[in-house]
């Protein structure tokens, strides 16, 4: 007898008695199947972490045809970004030069 191994991935929710709900409908045809539960990873970043600033300032600017500033108002806050960042790397540079001069004891 030979078998072959097909598989359908998808995602879906275990509710609280135990019951299992899919996101969608599996491609297999009817019959039995090997389940394998996997949690799903949760990455939770505090809301004043650097990388949600950046992105909930990406996602402010304007895109398509909402921007009634031909996109000026885009390109400044994009400016503003990288000259903070600018000085940051510069912050950076600064303190690792104190610490290639400094002595070690």
């Amino acid at each position: 007898m030979k078998m072959s191994l097909t598989e359908s991935v998808t995602e879906g929710t275990i509710q609280p008695d135990g019951t299992l709900v899919l996101d969608e409908k599996p491609t297999l045809a009817p019959g039995r199947v090997t389940v394998v539960l996997r949690r799903e990873a949760e990455v939770t970043l505090p809301r004043d972490d650097p990388f949600w600033q950046r992105m909930e300032a990406m996602w402010a600017i304007p895109t398509g045809s909402d921007a009634d500033d031909g996109g000026e108002r885009s390109s400044a806050e994009i400016r503003q970004m990288r000259a903070e960042w600018d000085e940051h790397q510069q912050a950076i540079e600064r303190l690792q030069d104190e610490g290639h001069r400094s002595p070690i004891r």
